[in-house]
């Protein structure tokens, strides 16, 4: 490998940011970013500045009690410069970490171009380089000429450009004295908990789907939903029956506790083999968070879900990483080509500059000739590269890091969901801090 070979990352958001920072913070290589901006803006995006914030200026909960908190610690301890400029530029936003946006991306952009070894290249590129090693992270919204390259790379069927997505329910938030596990027309013990409604249940859950308030989708964003995944508050919209002849079908399920068919049913699939993440079956919808939060809590079993993810529906280009990539992020079949941030397949910003930020450490490590060895499955780094690395391809979507992600915990802890997290906190952090003892032992 030509150690004076620039390594080359395509795009110029979180990711790409963090994963340039971190190959500069070990100075073993020049590096060369491409961001299409100002010469061509994606329809979402409108600063000419690098990490530019779409959606929101919330990174969310900087507490230690929350997975993201987690995430965010194990970032400051690899020296993010994502979250380095986030803590820079918050504003006052109670335990969330937000930030003024103009600064957030001026302060990441201004830290960049004053490392040497850095070349900005503003204009889109068309095509993989073949000759250096690549990172690629070109975010939810990759052009489309990059799309048919990447499409071409990894293979058309592991390409994809829209989320219907329904929540994922953390296990041990559910109620199980009001569900019963059960297949349909099975007459063992089955597959998928049920959440059984009455007529009474079922008829209030559907007055506040059709009242509940959605996320509108921008102009660009605008999808055509097959049939088999409209959203379930659109479903609810055609009439009060309808959901009783889709995901609330009763038919094929007999409740132990009554001997009957239940009016209408929820049913929860199976996320892993713990048991820890539980899939609302046929339930994607584009209701805001917290509505997603009232209403879905109405469903007997689930007054006091956790929601590992909500659900949601919108424009997001990302890969099978499951089939695609290995745990450094690097691609199956050619050790020279990484993916960084929301297109392999995690959700949200931090998430995101993680991903980057792994991808760097990872891409350096290849060029010295180190071992690539990523962060145990214990930290919230590990965490989310086992789940995309890991998830059954035909169920792989999109995902934030929550602490069903991690392996449980060992004995009996807390049930309280902050103690809980505080477990989880002092396991990860710990674990971090020795991989990265071992990490710099072996490099």
């Amino acid at each position: 490998m030509n150690r004076k070979k620039p390594i080359v990352i395509i795009g110029g958001g979180l990711a790409g940011c963090e994963a340039a920072w971190q190959l500069l913070q070990r100075g073993e290589t020049d590096v060369v970013l491409y961001e299409m901006k100002p010469e061509k803006f994606s329809p979402a995006h409108k600063s000419p500045h690098l990490a530019e914030l779409v959606c929101s200026n919330s990174l969310r909960s900087n507490s230690l009690e929350n997975a993201v908190g987690l995430l965010k610690e194990e970032m400051r301890m690899m020296a993010s410069l994502v979250i380095e400029a986030a803590d820079a530029t918050a504003v006052p936003a109670g335990k969330a970490l937000a930030v003024n946006r103009h600064e957030f991306s001026v302060y990441i952009e201004e830290k960049l171009v004053s490392r040497k070894g850095l070349t900005i290249i503003r204009k889109e590129i068309s095509n993989i380089p073949e000759d250096s090693i690549v990172i690629i992270a070109t975010g939810p919204l990759t052009s489309e000429s990059l799309a048919q390259k990447i499409s071409l790379l990894t293979g058309s069927e592991y390409l994809y450009f829209y989320d219907a997505i329904s929540p994922i329910i953390e296990g041990d938030s559910i109620n199980y004295d009001k569900v019963f596990r059960a297949s349909r027309y099975a007459s063992s013990e089955g597959d998928y908990l049920n959440c059984p409604l009455k007529r009474e249940e079922h008829e209030n859950l559907w007055d506040a789907l059709t009242k509940g308030g959605d996320v509108p989708l921008r102009s660009f964003e605008e999808v055509r939903c097959f049939e088999g995944c409209l959203p379930v508050e659109i479903i609810a919209g055609r009439g009060i029956n309808t959901l009783l002849f889709g995901p609330m079908k009763p038919v094929g399920l007999t409740d132990p506790r009554t001997g009957k068919q239940p009016y209408a049913v929820v049913q929860l699939r199976q996320e892993d083999r713990e048991c820890k993440l539980f899939n609302m079956v046929g339930f994607q919808t584009k209701l805001t968070w917290p509505e997603q939060r009232r209403i879905l809590r109405m469903i007997p079993g689930l007054e006091r879900a956790e929601f590992a993810r909500h659900g949601s529906i919108h424009r997001n280009t990302f890969i099978s990483s499951p089939v695609l990539l290995r745990k450094t992020l690097q691609l199956r079949g050619n050790d020279n080509i990484f993916f960084a941030g929301q297109i392999t397949g995690v959700e949200g910003y931090v998430e995101s500059a993680a991903m980057g930020l792994i991808a760097g450490f990872c891409a350096s490590c290849r060029l010295s000739g180190g071992e690539l060895s990523p962060p145990p499955e214990t930290t919230a780094f590990g965490a989310l590269l086992h789940y995309i690395t890991n998830t059954s391809p035909k169920r792989f979507q999109p995902m934030n890091i929550a602490f069903g992600l991690f392996p449980p915990l060992p004995g009996k802890t807390s049930k309280k969901k902050g103690e809980r997290g505080l477990f989880y906190a002092r396991r990860s952090l710990e674990a971090l801090r020795k991989w990265k003892e071992d990490v710099k032992m072996r490099l």
